[in-house]
């Protein structure tokens, strides 16, 4: 079977009687067997399952292969949390939420996707499958590879700085972090609760959009005939550190696929407080991991990776009072931010990553494009569309307005579905 066809195009096979519900699941087990010794995304994998329930077989992810970044817990399959084994679990009393919602909605878990420790910097073990000598970027380095290799067509992730985003940009993949708390995430290993957001990753626009509506119950995304009418602000933040060539060069190539597309772009102005953001995000990330983690920190820190202990240490020396000017920060920059979108612009396009994957899988890459937007809880699409530095994938981030996640992947996939000129 074709393994980069997107799920609307298995499910039309199926009914059409060119594949049958398991062909997608032994294609990728198939991929995984050739290229994981190289790429090792993976922690855990499942048994094949003897038959799919035909009473799903009218649901959005009937028979779709699924990866889920080894932090989310599930029964029947070991979790570890990036750790390397000092803390293992044989398996949960019961599913994650998300693991429920994605089989009542015929999804097949393919297994666990490696995690950086705990989601946050100690990388796994896997590379880029791009470039192998590569990292794939963090946190959700396993989910992003796999998706990109093709072993599967579908994963899941969390992102609490950039750990969405960033990998998507690195493997060069569509990687979708919603509005904070649009999908639950009962059963997923908290880090920083008020920033940890559940999302996936997929090789096409479609697929992001068809997960998006299945897991919402939100009516399906259709594109528009074109973007007239759509006004794209461009800003990274923060925009006093610029990003290297490539992602200048990704940030152009995108300006011209928009504007083509029938687009207006908006010159955008955002003030110092917004800048100041990133460190705020660094503030509430370091002080709730110091609590969330509190029981791991006094049992395993010996073995924990020095930059993780780092943090901890620097988030139980945070005072309240810090955080809570932090935390309110927070709250009157999306009541600002909101205004912003209100009166100016519908989206926002920004630099997902400061450059192409780095060599060496000994670090995951710098999250600070990504800080500011997830502190906001604002949706945000990584989006493929350029090359860098030896060929390395490079994208770029469209951001929307906290709850217009539907707005967004709309306007994405109208973006995608034009045609580009030769």
């Amino acid at each position: 079977m074709n393994q980069d066809m997107t799920i609307d195009a298995y499910h039309a096979a199926l009914a059409e009687g060119r594949a049958m519900p398991l062909d997608w699941w032994h294609a990728c087990s198939l991929r995984i067997d050739q290229r994981e010794p190289e790429v090792q995304a993976w922690e855990a994998l499942a048994e094949a399952p003897a038959a799919l329930d035909e009473r799903l077989a009218e649901r959005p992810l009937y028979g779709v292969p699924v990866g889920l970044k080894d932090i989310i817990e599930t029964v029947d399959l070991p979790t570890r949390w990036g750790t390397r084994g000092y803390l293992h679990s044989d398996g949960a009393l019961v599913d994650a939420a998300l693991v429920t919602l994605l089989r009542e909605q015929g999804a097949l878990i393919k297994g666990k996707t490696v995690s950086t420790e705990f989601a946050y910097f100690t990388p796994g073990k896997t590379h880029n499958p791009h470039d192998l000598t590569r990292t794939p970027g963090g946190s959700s380095s396993g989910s992003a590879a796999a998706v990109a290799d093709g072993m599967v067509p579908l994963a899941f992730g969390t992102q609490t700085a950039g750990s969405m985003i960033r990998p998507a940009s690195f493997c060069g993949v569509f990687g979708f972090k919603p509005t904070f708390d649009t999908v639950s995430a009962a059963g997923v290993k908290s880090f920083a609760p008020s920033l940890d957001t559940l999302g996936w990753f997929a090789r096409h626009i479609e697929d992001i959009c068809t997960t998006f509506s299945a897991l919402t119950r939100a009516p399906r995304i259709t594109p528009l005939e074109s973007l007239a009418g759509v006004r794209v602000g461009v800003r990274s933040l923060p925009g006093d550190v610029a990003p290297d060539d490539d992602v200048e060069q990704a940030l152009a190539h995108a300006q011209s696929r928009l504007e083509q597309a029938g687009a207006t772009l908006v010159p955008l102005a955002l003030d110092a407080r917004y800048e100041a953001l990133v460190e705020h995000q660094k503030v509430v990330m370091a002080y709730e991991a110091a609590q969330t983690l509190a029981s791991e920190y006094a049992r395993f820190a010996a073995q924990m990776g020095p930059k993780l202990v780092e943090l901890l240490e620097e988030g139980r020396a945070i005072s309240h009072a810090r955080y809570l000017e932090a935390r309110r920060a927070t709250n009157a920059m999306q009541q600002a931010l909101s205004g912003v979108f209100d009166e100016q612009v519908d989206v926002i396009l920004a630099a997902s990553a400061a450059g192409v994957a780095p060599q060496g899988i000994e670090a995951t890459g710098d999250p600070l494009y990504c800080r500011a937007w997830t502190l906001l809880g604002v949706p945000c699409l990584n989006l493929p569309l350029s090359h860098g530095t030896a060929g390395m994938p490079v994208g770029v981030q469209l951001v929307a307005d906290r709850w217009q996640d539907q707005r967004l992947l709309q306007i994405a996939r109208t973006l995608m579905s034009q045609e580009v000129p030769a």
